[in-house]
């Protein structure tokens, strides 16, 4: 389903400006999934624009250029699957609209002292929504947010940022690239 959609909506992910952004944010996920690897444990988290990624990580900024280099040779290489991450923003506001809704539909109208009758079947089924919305999250995100085929997208640098509010213990690596 998800495909076919993505394939109405080809023309507008197709513009230069959200090929680029959906190919950096890939990029981005492939180079978590790769530094994850080695760096068990450590948090990390990132944002993806038209001119590469900004990636919070408390890694060597080295291991982010080897991990970018790496993993965008692996997605040339037909890795696309790279592209997708569990953690995604996707995901989460994927689960926060389906809760909200579902929360909104089973708590709203009706008589108020029925809520608390309610409330546990309202519960249940946002507990379910929240299971449900984790591969539709995934599947957003392979087909919308990220794309798995870099094309011609190149790394430019890696540079380390002094981190700032609300990351003040966070080192922050941008990674810029072209083309794409």
């Amino acid at each position: 389903m998800f495909k076919q959609l993505a394939n109405y909506a080809r023309p507008v992910l197709d513009w230069p400006y959200i090929r680029r952004t959906r190919r950096n944010h890939g990029l981005e996920h492939a180079t978590v999934h790769l530094l994850s690897s080695r760096y068990k444990g450590k948090r990390m988290a990132g944002r993806s624009s038209v001119g590469g990624f900004v990636l919070l990580a408390n890694v060597p900024t080295e291991a982010v250029e080897k991990a970018a280099h790496d993993a965008l040779e692996r997605m040339r290489k037909g890795e696309h699957g790279l592209a997708v991450h569990p953690n995604c923003g996707t995901n989460l506001v994927t689960t926060g609209a389906m809760a909200t809704l579902t929360g909104a539909v089973g708590l709203g109208g009706g008589d108020r002292r029925w809520d608390l009758n309610r409330m546990s079947w309202t519960m249940s089924l946002m507990m379910f929504t929240v299971l449900a919305s984790q591969p539709l999250g995934m599947a957003l995100q392979k087909h919308f947010t990220t794309e798995g085929d870099p094309g011609d997208l190149e790394i430019i640098s890696v540079t380390k940022r002094p981190s700032r509010w609300p990351f003040p213990n966070m080192t922050v690596h941008f990674v810029a690239t072209r083309r794409g």
